[in-house]
């Protein structure tokens, strides 16, 4: 098998590990084993840097998406702010507590926060169909949002048990090599749409579906649409910025080229400081305290009159959530960990094992206080870039999410825009992972490519694994390959099959 694919640069530390010095070793290199991984403190602190700014608009998102989908399940004209105040802290200490574990218990420099995916999966799949199983005007929106906290953790429980019985690395090992190498460049793509959303490059379109911004549209008669071009532009210079230095091997370019858009944007008048600004915290930690610091609801469930169904139905959405926690993690740490060529002489991820554990006991540590399901988010993949190999990039991008918990009026001023480019610009390095993909063989082939093509086109890893997979098995039976079918791929395929038609 072929060695998997580097990023370019991607490690500037020196080719050969260094003679360890006499005596007692440094803290950080006992805990880290930086030698060992060919880096530096240096390297792994500006990865850390990286990866939380370009990582930091989750926390962002999330509350509002927590708090609108409770306020739907109930019919709410507006969202609750209590529970978005809630949420926000929450989805900060939930980011802590999961790259601490990344970084102590795994040593990968992979970050954890609340995922996207998983967030909009959690608000508006799950927490509708528990205000349908309620009735109308049943419940309120903070009895919605604490039973769903409930589902989490159930599903984070099992991902724990999955994980310390071996269920899960069975199902990595049963995972065949294509569809492995595929995930990759699928990841690429999904980041690099991702990054041009929300940077404004590509909005929808009725005729479409997806279309470039009117850049001819900058001196629009709108302020919000030449806000719009504006922020696209600032977005694309970014990202040229981030491509020159990285052309020309200069360190932190990815770190560089955020700082320089967000200078932009404050000096062309994209963001700009907040009206009352202010650092009082007191009423986020006092709603966080009121709605989400352990308080998970699961007795109401037994209120909703058929226990049966309604366990049915439960154990369906925990099963399902399970499932795609699973997977969007095991996509994103082996796709970007290999496109980084972070893996052995066999083509596994090292400490691949201990990285999906974390992964397990944060979503279920994270929904005690509040928080929707903590996932490794592919944004990591832009600190891995500029070197990042070991936990001590986690542990720089946690430390700093305990300053944005304490200067949070502060976070806000980094502007997506600036923050989108750099997703982009990973996405583009990832890529390079296609060329490990095996095009010869059709049964091969197609599953790769709909890993890759489905992730972007859908907006979800899991679906582009659930496609592979399902063709996957379809066409080897097809052929008479069945022999080459492992069985955790065939069940699977046939539990994403079970998902889409349930």
């Amino acid at each position: 098998m072929s060695a998997p694919t580097t990023y370019k640069n991607a490690t500037p530390a020196p080719a050969t590990p260094q003679e360890p010095a006499q005596g007692p070793k440094p803290v950080l290199e006992r805990l880290f084993r930086l030698a060992e991984h060919r880096t530096t403190v240096r390297v792994e602190v500006m990865a850390g840097l990286t990866t939380f700014f370009a990582s930091v608009f989750t926390v962002l998102a999330i509350p509002g998406m927590m708090a609108g989908g409770a306020a739907a399940a109930v019919g709410a004209d507006a969202l609750d702010p209590a529970i978005a105040n809630a949420v926000f802290i929450a989805a900060v200490l939930s980011s802590v507590l999961g790259s601490l574990l990344m970084a102590f218990l795994a040593n990968l420099p992979f970050v954890q926060a609340p995922g996207m995916g998983l967030g909009s999966y959690l608000a508006f799949t799950v927490m509708p169909a528990i205000g349908v199983l309620a009735g109308p005007d049943t419940l309120t929106a903070a009895q919605v949002y604490q039973m769903a906290l409930a589902l989490v953790f159930l599903s984070g429980a099992l991902f724990v048990l999955m994980s310390a019985t071996g269920v899960r690395q069975k199902i990595i090992d049963g995972i065949p090599r294509n569809i492995k190498v595929a995930l990759g460049a699928g990841i690429g793509l999904f980041i690099t749409l991702l990054g041009l959303r929300q940077a404004g490059i590509t909005v929808a379109s009725a005729s479409t579906f997806v279309a470039l911004v009117d850049f001819a549209s900058w001196n629009h008669e709108d302020p919000a649409v030449r806000a719009q071009v504006l922020g696209a532009v600032l977005a694309v210079v970014g990202f040229l910025v981030m491509a020159v230095l990285h052309a020309r091997k200069i360190k932190g370019a990815i770190l560089a080229g955020i700082a320089v858009t967000t200078v932009l944007a404050f000096v062309t008048g994209q963001t700009a400081l907040p009206e009352g600004f202010a650092f009082d915290l007191g009423r986020q930690w006092s709603d966080f305290a009121t709605y989400s610091l352990f308080t998970l609801d699961l007795g109401t469930f037994s209120t909703f009159g058929n226990l049966g169904h309604v366990v049915t139905v439960v154990l369906a959405m925990v099963l399902a959530h399970t499932l795609v926690n699973s997977l969007d993690s095991l996509g994103t740490i082996f796709g970007v960990a290999s496109a980084a060529g972070m893996v052995d002489e066999r083509g596994d991820v090292v400490g691949l094992e201990k990285g999906l554990l974390s992964d397990a006991i944060g979503t279920a540590g994270g929904a005690l206080i509040g928080s929707s399901s903590t996932a490794t988010v592919v944004s990591s993949a832009s600190g891995i870039n500029v070197g990042g190999r070991t936990g001590l990039t986690a542990l720089t991008t946690s430390a700093m999410f305990v300053v944005a918990l304490v200067a949070a009026p502060l976070v806000p001023l980094i502007p997506i825009v600036a923050t989108a480019p750099a997703l982009i610009f990973v996405g583009c390095l990832m890529m390079s992972q296609v060329k490990e993909v095996d095009f010869s063989d059709v049964t091969e082939a197609v599953p790769a490519f709909l890993a890759i093509a489905v992730m972007p086109l859908t907006f979800s890893i899991a679906n582009g694994i659930a496609f592979a997979l399902i063709s996957y098995v379809v066409l080897k039976v097809a052929t008479g390959r069945r022999r080459e079918i492992s069985a955790p791929a065939a069940i699977i395929g046939a539990l994403f099959v079970l998902q889409f038609l349930v």
